[in-house]
């Protein structure tokens, strides 16, 4: 079987980041290496990941020597892959199923003619709590009538080949927060999507620490980025004029005061006009 790298950003998450790598380790495929980039952390989160990798020679520990940012630490850690696959996965997130890489390296093995292969999520809280859980549409035609409307693809869940992600140019900066949804985009232009429809990832939702001044811009950075991410690819997807309609609705939304009290009544004229979320939301049985 084919070499998979795993790569791994981290900044200050000393508290997460071994986890997320021993769900690695735990998973039945062995054929992989760890790539792990930590992005001039303060916290010792780099003692913790060079203490893991004295006893699991699959991790490959590098620091940059100032802090990157998210988009370029990842891009680096990639170019310096040499894996045939890559896995990506956020360092407060862990992967729950541990046959999780064997599952999508064989499809990926079997089905050449796809470029990306992700799957279903396990939403939890700071105590580990589970909150919710969801799958995203499973085929490459379902996919695709949604893709630029919605990111239906979870970064820590995805596999997709190296050489797909050089011949796209990697990661594109411009697009910050989103980056990994343009990475699909781009993907989607050489080959098929799929999506298992199991649970492969657990996802921890870390919130930001801004004033709400700060908050409130960083929120329409990200909004903006969004919206000319979608027109640089109306083009190679429909559902252009309902994506741009959620782009602008959300830029202008953030500006709206109390936005939270009416969050309800916006959510459900969303839903009343572009019709029902892609995700596939179900309840955990306790």
């Amino acid at each position: 079987m084919p070499l998979v790298s795993v790569i791994i950003s981290t900044y200050n998450r000393k508290k997460y980041v071994v986890k997320a790598i021993n769900s690695v380790l735990e998973q039945t495929y062995k054929n992989l290496e760890i790539v792990v980039i930590d992005d001039g952390s303060a916290d010792g989160t780099d003692e913790a990941v060079s203490e893991l990798s004295k006893n699991n020679p699959e991790i490959i520990f590098i620091k940059n020597t100032a802090n990157l940012g998210f988009v370029k630490t990842l891009n680096k850690g990639i170019f310096l892959a040499k894996g045939k696959y890559i896995a990506r996965l956020d360092d407060d997130d862990f992967w729950q199923d541990p046959q999780k890489m064997e599952k999508q390296i064989n499809f990926l093995e079997n089905n050449p003619e796809y470029a990306i292969a992700g799957g279903g999520v396990i939403k939890i809280d700071k105590e580990g709590k589970e909150i919710v859980r969801f799958l995203l549409p499973e085929t490459d035609e379902d996919i695709r009538k949604v893709i630029l409307i919605s990111n239906v693809f979870a970064h820590s869940a995805v596999i997709f080949k190296k050489d797909s992600w050089s011949q796209a140019g990697g990661y594109d900066e411009q697009f910050g927060f989103f980056s990994d949804w343009g990475l699909w985009l781009k993907l989607g232009k050489q080959g098929k999507f799929y999506n298992f429809q199991e649970f492969f990832i657990c996802y921890s939702d870390q919130e930001q620490n801004f004033g709400r001044t700060s908050h409130d811009y960083e929120i329409r950075r990200k909004l903006a980025a969004n919206i000319r991410l979608r027109i640089k690819y109306k083009k190679y997807y429909p559902g252009y004029k309902k994506a741009i309609f959620i782009g602008f609705a959300n830029y202008f939304y953030s500006f709206l005061p109390l936005r939270k009290r009416i969050w309800p009544v916006i959510f459900w004229l969303r839903k009343l006009i572009l019709g029902p979320s892609p995700y596939k939301y179900s309840e955990y049985n306790k």
